[in-house]
């Protein structure tokens, strides 16, 4: 496995002194003036608390497509903040299969799930050449109890991974294949959209093999599904490019079980 390189950010707080960031050096970008602080820290921070907040981010890692951020079992320590790229989470099952778990884009927070077990659930791959901001849990627990904003933004992100995991659930256990599919498409379109990019065009950085294994579907079902949304014309697909050409009747399908 190749070894991520890593970009060391400096304290904004001299007082507080952790010895292993003694070597840390000046980054281009701070949470200040990154164009994700809204997806992935409180909204209202004053200055003086946002610079407090970026002593949470201890290094920047880069991450090369299908090398590993972290692997299931191993010990808890940090939450990663995606800057740049995509990830998936996967675990292998008993009989030597890859089980997806989920898939995560810029502005999104990997690792929230070893904050109850004190290790990571998944491994957590690279889908292609990704940047992490890593923040040690000690650092944002210690942070929270100072900064309410901070600590009501952290039990709001737990939430957020508990209605997550709910709605996964119901994906996988009562909707059919072309359900599973067309509540896919429209989840990535709202986080596209929330990111400022378009929500009708964009390109799957996941295989079909493993949008299949995320829901529960063999890569054949995945395949003819896609083709019976395209012949409907609701969607347009080029290998991995893909154009929702209809919206509202991929609403509809969704929202027939409903």
């Amino acid at each position: 496995m190749h070894v991520a390189s890593v970009t060391r950010l400096p304290l904004a707080d001299p007082s507080l002194n952790f010895q292993h960031v003694a070597s840390a050096c000046k980054a281009d970008v701070t949470c200040a003036n990154c164009n994700l602080r809204e997806l992935c820290l409180p909204r209202g921070l004053c200055d003086a608390d946002m610079q407090r907040v970026e002593n949470i981010v201890y290094v920047r890692r880069r991450i090369k497509r299908g090398e590993t951020l972290f692997n299931a079992g191993e010990q808890f320590n940090s939450i990663y903040a995606v800057r740049v790229g995509f990830f998936k989470t996967s675990v292998i099952d008993n009989d030597g299969r890859e089980q997806v778990m989920g898939f995560f884009m810029g502005g999104e927070l990997l690792g929230m799930d070893g904050v109850g077990s004190g290790c990571y659930n998944g491994t957590a791959t690279a889908l292609e050449d990704s940047e992490v901001c890593v923040m040690p849990f000690s650092l944002i627990e210690d942070m929270a109890s100072r900064i309410r904003a901070l600590q009501r933004n952290l039990h709001s992100v737990l939430a957020r991974e508990i209605v997550r995991d709910h709605g996964v659930m119901m994906l996988l256990g009562s909707m059919c294949a072309e359900e599973r599919l067309a509540a896919f498409l429209l989840n990535l379109s709202q986080r596209f959209t929330a990111r400022g990019y378009s929500p009708s065009e964009f390109v799957l950085r996941m295989t079909r093999e493993e949008i299949g294994s995320f829901l529960g579907l063999k890569l054949e079902t995945v395949s003819r599904v896609f083709s019976k949304f395209q012949n409907a014309g609701l969607v347009a697909v080029q290998q991995k490019h893909i154009r929702i050409t209809d919206i509202p009747g991929l609403r509809e399908i969704v929202g027939q079980t409903r």
